[in-house]
């Protein structure tokens, strides 16, 4: 009966080593292939839209599309705007959205534009495409292009090599005076687009005030001017007051603090090279009215009267020059500096020369021979200036028949697009091979450990007998 007992212990245990064993050559089961893309372009309307379109295949249903997207541009952390394109739940769908710029503000020529889709199908598989890229130009020209050193490319349509040349070199000794005179220095290449005049200029950018004959645009490296061929002696200076933005932009950039308006457009101004004679006249004019704008009244954006803007300008450069050739070039720079490490403009002025805003002014005005400053609550004596939303890349307002894009700040970390979200652990036929292992050695030690039993028992059995 023991010996029949233990045969049948020992079936039991055999069998189940050999299920145990089976599971080493199971075939394992592998999800269905995440979606994919195909199609995937961008059409641009140049300034007012970009359309972006796809077609997603999967062999489950599609559930989600999201449409990523937004423009190379130095900002504090990497923003991402989202957009949900309408769209018919299928195995196959076409999906396409419609980045207005009109709504969300216009961008410069030469802007990179980026994008990826974010699909998910009904079993849960994801596939985020890789990230597509496309330049944001104005296609209605024939643009040329030619380099001046290893931070200038100039890019025009209209007018010879000569032309372009002239420009170029003026964008060079721009380039040369900031740094001597003002302490701003290029660390990146710098793209300039020579519309042929300020009508074709205004028409590529939305929003654009009238009387400008130019704009920067230092989160995107880019310069935009409208220079006409007998415009030229014009168009050297304004090459430098433009790019003097940029430099600007770059030696402050930083999510803490803010260069007031009267000394990005004074240090523009300055570079190049003085007032014109009219710009002069005028500053004169008030300098003797006692009609002076007040120095934090010009700290906002300017007034788009033309007369107030061009006064704000004469006087920026004029409080600018006083600084730098009373002070010296290497106490500008601190000033910015200073700015940039998120000191409020008084903080820096105190820290750099010993006064704050109203003391400059007093400074400024007595150097010039204008009247005190005067003592009034009102912070300013200018219209309320109109700003301008020209650089605003990556939101927009609600569309009727789309969904509206929304910017969602994320992790300055690059996020690398992958077919399938990434796994942890060991790979299953790892795991059930080792599954597998532990189960034939318990049942080895199972049979061991009841051999000796049965075996224990017998001798006692046969013990009794005798």
């Amino acid at each position: 009966m023991r010996k029949l007992t233990f045969a049948f212990l020992l079936t039991v245990l055999l069998s189940g080593l050999a299920e145990a064993l089976s599971l080493l050559t199971v075939t394992p089961v592998f999800a269905s292939p995440p979606p994919g893309v195909t199609d995937n372009e961008v059409t641009l309307n140049f300034p007012e839209s970009a359309t972006f379109r796809a077609t997603i295949s999967s062999e489950a249903e599609i559930a989600s599309v999201v449409l990523e997207y937004g423009n190379e541009q130095q900002t504090c952390g990497e923003v991402i705007a989202k957009a949900f394109p309408q769209f018919t739940p299928g195995k196959t769908v076409d999906a396409e959205w419609t980045w207005e710029m009109r709504q969300s503000g216009s961008l410069p020529p030469g802007a990179q534009l980026w994008w990826q889709w974010r699909i998910t199908d009904a079993n849960g598989n994801e596939t985020v495409t890789e990230r597509e890229t496309a330049t944001w130009l104005d296609d209605d020209h024939n643009w040329q292009t030619t380099q001046n050193g290893d931070y200038l490319k100039l890019h025009w349509y209209e007018g010879d090599q000569a032309f372009a040349s002239e420009l170029a070199k003026a964008a060079y000794d721009g380039l040369v005076f900031n740094e001597t005179q003002s302490g701003l220095k290029a660390d990146a290449p710098i793209d300039i687009y020579i519309y042929a005049d300020t009508y074709d200029l205004q028409e590529a950018i939305l929003y654009e005030p009238s009387w400008t004959g130019g704009q920067a645009f230092p989160d995107q490296n880019i310069v935009i001017l409208g220079i006409s061929k007998s415009e030229l002696d014009w168009g050297k200076d304004a090459i430098a007051h433009e790019l003097t933005h940029v430099l600007v932009g770059h030696l402050t950039f930083s999510c803490l603090g803010d260069v007031p308006t009267w000394l990005n457009e004074g240090l523009a101004v300055y570079s190049e090279g003085g007032l014109d004679p009219d710009s002069q006249q005028q500053l004169e004019d008030a300098i003797e009215d006692d009609t002076l704008l007040t120095v934090r009244s010009l700290s906002s954006g300017f007034s788009e009267v033309a007369d107030k803007a061009y006064l704000s300008y004469s006087q920026s450069y004029s409080i600018v020059k006083f600084l730098i050739e009373t002070y010296g070039q290497e106490k500008m720079t601190s000033l910015l500096v200073g700015l940039r490490d998120g000191l409020t403009i008084d903080e820096a002025l105190i820290k750099t020369y010993g006064f704050d805003v109203d003391g400059l002014e007093d400074a400024w005005r007595t150097s010039i021979g204008a009247q005190p400053r005067p003592v009034s609550a009102q912070p300013t004596v200018q219209p309320t200036p109109t700003f301008v939303p020209t650089i605003v890349p990556v939101g927009g307002a609600p569309l009727l028949t789309q969904v509206t894009s929304t910017p969602v700040p994320t992790s300055s970390f690059d996020d690398q697009p992958t077919n399938a979200p990434d796994r942890t652990g060991p790979p299953l036929t790892l795991t059930l091979i080792l599954l597998a292992m532990c189960c034939v050695f318990l049942i080895l030690i199972g049979v061991i450990v009841l051999g000796i039993v049965i075996s224990n028992q017998n001798r006692k059995g046969g013990n009794n007998v005798q």
